[in-house]
């Protein structure tokens, strides 16, 4: 990659949910642009995503960390800190979806859903935070919402709760954080071709008709103004763009990254 675009060279990255997915996309366009990438995620194939991206020459870890549970959120950032240096971007994108009817969904479910994707927002922005101002660091908070943080959709309750708590959650601690030159933002992505959405048209269809694999999907995809799904690069270029200084200015905002699919 030319240097003239090696915007985040030296720049310490993590990206939670890092594994696969729009995590994994996030990570490698970072590793493209100079940064130095810690890849976390609660399951062992991370160690393998890292290893990927080191044979590529990037200076990248890799943290098997559950990001509810805030000791091993302190930990996660201390190993950063010891490898890479102190954080300087900070994306919190892990996530997990459930679907099933009212009378089906369980607490635990509730729970759990709320606990990764709420909670773990939460406590990885508080220590993210915590160690930037005390570097000094005007760094960067970016936080993984939905499409369901703009509009709940049928078997997703505790889904869409979770989401829109990020943005409340994005907007509170911008505004608390915005003196010190730390912004937070988020974004929504609508449809992106990942494990996630294969589980996503596999569920819904068989709630929604006697839908066969792929064919819910696509039959969505067909109602986007672009008429494709996304990928993880197609998020991955917001994220970075929010990262960089271009983006010093913004702060509190949540953008949707979805082809058109929502508009406001």
């Amino acid at each position: 990659m030319n240097d003239a675009i090696r915007r985040f060279a030296n720049k310490v990255v993590v990206v939670t949910g890092g594994s696969r997915g729009i995590g994994l996309g996030i990570a490698e366009r970072f590793a493209r642009e100079g940064a130095k990438v810690c890849l976390c995620a609660n399951e062992k194939r991370v160690f393998d995503a890292a290893a990927q991206l080191r044979e590529s020459g990037v200076n990248a870890i890799a943290v098997e960390a559950d990001v509810t549970d805030k000791a091993e959120v302190k930990a996660l950032y201390d190993e950063v800190a010891a490898k890479l240096g102190e954080v300087d971007v900070s994306v919190q994108n892990a996530g997990v979806i459930t679907i099933a009817k009212l009378q089906d969904l369980t607490e635990e479910e509730w729970d759990k859903i709320l606990a990764v994707n709420t909670k773990g927002v939460f406590l990885c922005c508080q220590e993210a935070a915590a160690r930037m101002l005390a570097a000094g660091k005007p760094g960067r908070l970016i936080n993984t919402a939905s499409g369901q943080a703009r509009q709940g959709f049928i078997y997703t309750p505790h889904y869409a709760a979770s989401k829109f708590g990020v943005v409340g959650l994005t907007q509170s601690l911008a505004r608390e954080l915005a003196p010190t030159g730390i912004t937070v933002n988020a974004f929504c992505p609508g449809i992106i071709m990942t494990e996630m959405w294969a589980y996503n048209d596999e569920a819904w269809g068989k709630l929604l008709g006697d839908y066969r694999p792929g064919e819910l999907m696509a039959e969505w995809v067909k109602g986007i103004p672009m008429k494709r799904a996304g990928s993880g690069e197609d998020v991955a270029g917001l994220v970075a763009f929010l990262a960089s200084d271009d983006a010093a200015y913004i702060t509190g905002q949540t953008i949707n990254v979805d082809g058109g699919m929502f508009m406001s």
